[in-house]
Formats: structure tokens, sequence, C-alpha cells
């Protein structure tokens, strides 16, 4: 196994295994509640929602499916594309939200170097995905004349 593979296995166990905890620990609740965020702040309100709709829970199940999809090099793919969007909200909910609180603890900053350099190793095969839906809608125009 070469060195660039070898990387991506242990990056993609990592970021797996990471999405897996976070999301039973919630599912499950297997760990302390996290402290609520300041009464009326714009925080509150998101996570009250978030929370009270059962939205949450859908993310949590998505995390935990992105997680092993993630941690298995023949389904990584998958995985990075359940988990993209996922990472995206976290990034934006403390860019946007919380004005800046959090972006850059270290779990984050993590969670986005292993997705980054995932995707990076994945990204013919993106690109190779990206350019034959275009393709395809080309052909099909064709074919429908």
């Amino acid at each position: 196994m070469n060195a660039m593979k070898l990387a991506a296995t242990i990056a993609g166990a990592l970021l797996g295994l990471a999405f897996i905890a976070f999301g039973l620990l919630v599912l499950l609740k297997l760990g302390p509640t996290p402290p609520a965020p300041p009464e009326g702040s714009a925080a509150a309100h998101f996570m009250t929602a978030f929370a009270t709709t059962g939205y949450l829970t859908f993310v949590k199940v998505l995390e935990v499916v992105g997680g092993i999809l993630v941690a298995i090099p023949m389904t990584r793919r998958a995985g990075l594309l359940v988990l993209g969007p996922i990472i995206i909200n976290i990034l934006a909910y403390h860019t946007f939200i919380t004005r800046g609180e959090g972006l850059f603890s270290p779990i984050i900053l993590v969670i986005v170097a292993l997705t980054l350099f995932l995707v990076w190793v994945e990204r013919k095969a993106f690109a190779a995905f990206l350019c034959s839906c275009c393709q395809g809608d080309q052909d099909h125009s064709k074919t429908a004349n």
C-alpha cells in the first residue's frame, strides 16, 4: 500500500469514527448534554428549532451513516457526499449563528482538514462523476431530438 493510500485510509477511519461517535453520543444519549447557548441568542433560537422538530435526530442519523461510509475505503466517496453538507452546515453555524465562536476549535479544524484531504485524494473520481453528469445531459438531449 503506497503512502497516500495509507494516509487516506487513516484519515477516512478517523473522520468516520468522529462522526459515528458524535452521532451516537446524541442518538443514544451517551454523554452529558452540552451547555445551552445564552437564552435569547441566535444560537439558542437555532438550537431550539433544530432539536424540537426532530431535525437534529435526522442529522445525527446521517452523521452515523456518513461516518460508516467514509470509514470504508470502497464507500468513502458516498460518505463524503453525505457528510459534506453536514460539515458545511457546521461551518456556517459557527460563522453566521455564533459569529465565529468555536469556528477554530481543534476538533472543527481536524474535521475540515481530514475532509479536505480526502476530497483532494478523491478529486479525480469526483471530477469524473461531475463530468459524466454533464456529458450525460448532453447525450440525453441528442437522443431526445
